[in-house]
């Protein structure tokens, strides 16, 4: 059935994914017209769990939901990376050699059948990310891996080190954990050192405030994340990860900023049902209703605002299909760490541009002097400016080589 599956989604030339994405975007776009149409928001818990009232809220939701979706396009690229690997190092001649050039026997090519291993090829793939995966018990490993040896044209490091194995698509799972632990507390540091000016109303002004009332630290529903100290946090546990598994670090988060960026489209529509993360007050037909308990001080008597987190939804949305594309197109044209680059600069100008309608955004203070410029506005420009300096210079000396 998956082999069916997967013939039919290459002939009309949509991967699974692309379903749920599109699935997910109309879901999106009924629920904010349907907003636009009443003037209603949903509550922002989804459910509560009976018997422990544990309220399950639609930010969380949709956050995870983006980082699940996210993951499998990323999973996707990296298998996809990994099969030309494979394809470039492995000829075809010996990929199209049937499993019966091995002397096995009938119960271990009955098990290598059943995980769709009927040629060297199939099986040589698999052997290079971990022989583990094939079913077969610790002494039938060893027998695979003796005949597989002994078989001419066959390299001895496509058992041991294969090439391909760096682009294993269980990375991104195994290495999610990792990523999202170190993400969540760079993003919670940055809101930390950073806080908005309407946090005042928690008795928080400054950092110093977190940290003379330390469970503000862990208090996730009255303040939030911060995403750039998140790709912080998150690039050290990609970091961390690739390391320990001696894979490139800018080879997975030139892939890893494509499922970053999809996660970013749905992640940001959980401000909508907390009614957070809105413009300036805006009498646009686009503009949200933002109940009156939920209005900034000094914004009480406005009830419709430009509706931020949908502007950064959009950016987000039209960057994962730029990511995407040249990913797909051109992945063994660009540099590693082009389009890591190209993300972070591609996020820094929509966040430059989304400070110009968002509330609530702390002024940059240098040396005790307010300078009339948000801190996300600085980082942003510092970002954006150092990243087009390094893919310059990267380009220039390339073509210096040449």
């Amino acid at each position: 059935m998956r082999t069916k599956l997967n013939t039919t989604y290459h002939r009309i030339g949509l991967e699974s994914y692309w379903y749920l994405i599109i699935l997910g975007l109309l879901l999106t776009a009924i629920l904010f017209f349907n907003h636009l149409r009443t003037g209603q928001t949903p509550a922002a818990a989804a459910i509560v769990i009976p018997g422990v009232d544990l309220p399950i809220f639609w930010y969380g939701i949709f956050i995870v939901g983006g980082i699940i979706l996210g993951a499998l396009v990323v999973a996707k690229l990296a298998e996809e990376r990994a099969r030309r690997v494979f394809a470039t190092a492995v000829p075809l001649a010996i990929q199209n050699r049937a499993i019966t050039a091995l002397k096995l026997k009938e119960s271990i090519r009955q098990k290598l059948a059943r995980h769709k291993i009927t040629s060297l090829g199939t099986l040589l793939y698999q052997w290079g990310f971990d022989p583990r995966n094939l079913g077969l018990k610790s002494e039938e490993i060893d027998v695979v891996g003796g005949q597989l040896e002994g078989t001419k044209g066959v390299e001895k490091s496509w058992l041991t080190a294969a090439p391909w194995k760096e682009w294993n698509p269980d990375h991104v799972w195994n290495g999610l954990i990792v990523i999202m632990i170190f993400a969540v507390i760079g993003a919670r540091l940055y809101h930390v050192l950073t806080p908005s000016p309407s946090m005042a109303a928690f008795g928080i002004e400054s950092a110093a405030d977190y940290f003379r009332n330390p469970a503000q630290l862990i208090n996730l529903r009255a303040g939030g994340l911060g995403i750039y100290g998140g790709l912080a946090g998150g690039a050290l546990g990609l970091f961390i990860y690739t390391r320990y598994q001696k894979a490139s670090m800018l080879g997975w988060a030139d892939i890893a900023v494509v499922g970053v960026a999809l996660g970013q489209v749905f992640g940001r529509w959980g401000n909508f049902f907390n009614q957070e993360l809105y413009g300036r007050p805006s009498d646009l037909p686009w503009a949200i209703t933002i109940d009156a308990a939920q209005r900034l001080p000094g914004y009480e008597q406005f009830s419709r605002f430009h509706p931020a987190f949908l502007y950064e939804s959009l950016w987000s949305l039209l960057a994962f299909l730029v990511l995407y594309f040249l990913v797909k197109r051109y992945d063994d044209k660009l540099l590693t760490g082009e389009l890591t680059a190209l993300y972070l600069i591609f996020y820094a100008v929509g966040r430059i541009l989304l400070e110009q309608v968002r509330l609530d955004s702390r002024l940059l203070n240098i040396a005790g002097l307010d300078v009339n410029m948000a801190i996300a506005t600085f980082v942003s420009l510092l970002i954006a400016l150092v990243m087009a300096i390094w893919v310059g210079i990267r380009r220039w000396q390339m073509t210096q080589s040449d």
